[in-house]
């Protein structure tokens, strides 16, 4: 069975014409886009993961010096990790005395989530 194609010669496009309409289009906004990208960035770390995933569990605000013991890290390449953490807005931290207790910002990785599913 023969197909009948119609062919056309190649016509070259103005510049900035489009060759064709979007299917699809975004439904994040850049605001939106860069806030999941820096929380993105910064989880993409395992060891960040992991210390986000240990201060969701627990019920209140952890010391540093709780959460070190748990890595095969020094003192202060866990406290880098939790600065990055703290800087993309997925922790805080309150300080008490010589000491910071850290803790998982209510709410700032839902948005992360509910845009994956």
């Amino acid at each position: 069975m023969a197909v009948d194609l119609e062919f056309s010669p190649k016509t070259k496009r103005a510049a900035g014409e489009r060759c064709c309409e979007p299917v699809v289009y975004p439904d994040v906004q850049r605001e939106q886009a860069v806030r999941m990208a820096a929380v993105a960035r910064a989880l993409a770390d395992p060891v960040r993961v992991q210390l986000v995933d240990v201060l969701r569990l627990h019920a209140g605000k952890v010391c540093v010096c709780e959460l070190v013991p748990l890595f095969d890290l020094s003192q202060p390449t866990v406290s880098h990790h939790l600065k990055v953490l703290r800087e993309a807005g997925i922790v805080g931290s309150e300080r008490r005395g010589l000491w910071a207790y850290y803790f998982v910002i209510p709410g700032v990785l839902a948005e992360l989530a509910a845009w994956l599913q």
